[in-house]
């Protein structure tokens, strides 16, 4: 009788592991869901802002439209990523030579407690005169950085004249003249891997693959 009892048991304890086989094996073999475009990162750069210009005018994503737009964040207290990524954009724009009237170079801080636009119209004539730089109220750059998916965040420094730093995102994005993201440049990347790849997309060889999946922050 024992024996029988124990047979029924491992009826049921096997009966119960094949059914947990067959429902797992169902699921994994079941097809992944159609990949969308919130899904692939596609789109999910660029948007509308409203900011302030160096010169001190209110602009907007409007404005920049038309042109293709080279859009970096940062600070003009920024000890050396800022100024070597606004270097890299000013190398590459020269060396494109007329091409260069087809792009708009926009540095937006991510510290607007500082960079008024007085002090942006300042900084950023160490650059490419064709560079724009934009600030606004804390809200505003909150926006436009949400938008183009930056971080950014205050870090006090002790014992520094400048009180605090502005850790934040190095991506360098290229949107289309509709304002749609087309790729974006690291902070490693080489002058000459902007310059080519914008001398491909502003010279009407679109043939290069637009990176679609959106890079996460640096």
């Amino acid at each position: 009788m024992l024996r029988w009892i124990r047979f029924g048991l491992f009826l049921l304890v096997a009966f119960a592991l094949g059914l947990s086989v067959h429902l797992a094996l169902e699921r994994f073999q079941q097809p992944a869901p159609p990949q969308t475009a919130q899904s692939s990162g596609e789109a999910l750069i660029g948007g509308p802002f409203e900011l302030v210009s160096h010169e001190g005018e209110t602009v907007t994503h409007r404005d920049f439209a038309g042109k293709h737009m080279l859009v970096f964040f940062g600070f003009t207290h920024c000890p050396d990523v800022c100024p070597a990524k606004l270097n890299h954009i000013s190398v590459a724009l020269d060396r494109l030579g007329p091409l260069a009237d087809e792009v708009t170079p926009i540095f937006i801080t991510v510290d607007p407690e500082r960079d008024t636009p007085e002090r942006m119209a300042q900084y950023v004539s160490n650059f490419s005169e064709q560079i724009v730089g934009l600030t606004g109220t804390p809200e505003q750059i909150r926006k436009a950085a949400k938008a183009y998916r930056v971080y950014y965040a205050k870090v006090e420094m002790e014992n520094s004249a400048s009180g605090y730093l502005m850790d934040h995102s190095a991506f360098t994005y290229l949107m289309d003249e509709t304002g749609d993201y087309v790729t974006h440049f690291a902070y490693g990347d080489s002058i000459e891997k902007m310059t080519e790849r914008l001398r491909r997309e502003l010279g009407g060889d679109k043939t290069a693959a637009r990176v679609g999946a959106a890079p996460t922050a640096q």
